[in-house]
């Protein structure tokens, strides 16, 4: 299979069969067929084949990963040290607003307790990275907690509680929050994300029904609308915000206030491995000490 392997790395490369063939010396015809046993072999499609392009698919690109590190220690055999550690690749997916806070603090106690080990970070929406912890592409991931209970075999751990505020343009005149959102065009949070569906339950439970001229799902831009007068949002004020920018202002919503928890969803710790449970553990204690 390292055969199959080095020509599956090659087309990830070179971006179609036939560039990957006369990269490793192989017609057009023999790169596919490789592909095609190992697929069989896997049991699963690798590429979306549209056109003459080769695009791997999501579980392609978890196999290249593989792939890659398989040759790697291939090619190594009998060169390196036989007491040397073998190098393990943690997988963790993070929203966006975790990968800017606490995640590279994070990650930099974990490499520095083991330098051997290798980390790897998936962006992507919490709906998303959940899937992927569930199927087991990745080995963990810190999203927003899901408006559903979770399979029975995936553990949460909360590692931060973040309360919405609505925010306003700073020269905004003041009044009551309740007035400014029935009155002001309205940024709305994007409501196919987890953190925006509880916007729009807040919404329709308390009955406002604000003048949207905006959808979006990226914080930092919302609160940038908000700060050039575009209209008022209903945005959490994540874990390390601790002063907004001098161009908006933040309403606290008193008894009013919804929050968004985000957590930290993985496997049982009985089947991670050593080296993820460690980077698990981390997370959850950095995340406590900003409480």
């Amino acid at each position: 299979m390292i055969r199959e392997l080095k020509t599956l790395i090659s087309v990830a490369r070179e971006g179609t069969f036939a560039a990957a063939g006369a990269k490793v010396n192989l017609t057009q015809a023999a790169v596919s067929a490789q592909m095609q046993r190992l697929e069989a072999e896997l049991g699963y499609e690798l590429f979306e084949r549209r056109g003459r392009s080769a695009h791997l698919n999501r579980r392609g690109q978890q196999i290249l990963l593989q792939a890659q590190e398989v040759v790697r220690l291939y090619n190594n055999l009998g060169s390196t040290d036989p007491g040397a550690a073998p190098s393990v690749q943690v997988n963790i997916g993070a929203i966006a607003s975790f990968q800017r806070s606490l995640l590279p603090s994070a990650l930099a106690h974990f490499h520095g307790a083991r330098p051997e080990c290798r980390t790897r970070v998936i962006p992507g929406l919490s709906l998303e990275l959940l899937s992927a912890v569930d199927s087991g592409e990745i080995d963990m991931a810190v999203i927003i907690r899901p408006p559903f209970t979770l399979q029975t075999d995936l553990c949460w751990q909360t590692v931060a509680s973040e309360p919405y505020r609505l925010i306003v343009p700073r020269k905004l005149p003041e009044a009551e929050w309740g007035d400014i959102l029935a009155s002001q065009p309205f940024i709305r949070y994007d409501r196919t994300s987890f953190g925006g569906r509880q916007v729009d339950r807040f919404l329709r439970q308390s009955h406002f029904h604000p003048r949207e001229v905006c959808e979006l799902d990226e914080l930092e831009a919302i609160t940038e609308l908000v700060g050039k007068g575009v209209g008022v949002a209903l945005v959490p004020q994540t874990i390390m915000r601790k002063r907004w920018p001098s161009t908006v202002r933040a309403l606290d919503l008193g008894t009013s206030t919804f929050h968004r928890d985000i957590g930290l969803v993985h496997h049982a710790h009985a089947v991670m491995s050593e080296q993820a449970t460690l980077l698990a553990n981390l997370i959850c204690e950095m995340a406590k000490g900003e409480d």
